[in-house]
């Protein structure tokens, strides 16, 4: 049996914004010295679909692109070369840099809610 899930006929307006998403990184995968952004990227994906993103990402950046990722998903800040933290909270409690570093250095020096929320992350 074949699973298709992506139908090279379908209007790109038909398409939801994680499909444009994908079908943007793909077109991005041999390029080099691109800056790729992408903004939450992992919404809506099965675990096991944010691991295969991961080696993607991984992938991008080992050609020599740059690759930002606006993202709120603990198992790729784990993964992230840098962080950049918004807050202190969202909304109008929010819009200042409340820490930049590594993952190692947020958990370790950060009291942040995500600094917070990574620490438990790995510590399972």
């Amino acid at each position: 049996m074949i699973d298709i899930y992506l139908y090279l006929n379908r209007k790109t307006p038909t398409l939801s914004g994680g499909e444009r998403q994908r079908i943007k990184l793909a077109k991005k995968l041999k390029k080099k010295s691109s800056i790729i952004i992408m903004d939450e990227p992992t919404t809506g994906l099965h675990m096991s679909d944010i691991q295969n993103i991961l080696r993607l990402f991984d992938s991008i950046v080992s050609h020599g692109n740059t690759l930002i990722v606006i993202e709120h998903n603990l198992e790729v800040m784990k993964q992230a070369d840098w962080i950049i933290d918004i807050g202190p909270d969202g909304g109008k409690n929010g819009g200042e840099v409340v820490f930049v570093g590594t993952p190692t250095d947020m958990i370790k020096n950060s009291e942040t809610l995500t600094a917070d929320s990574l620490r438990a992350a790995c510590s399972q």
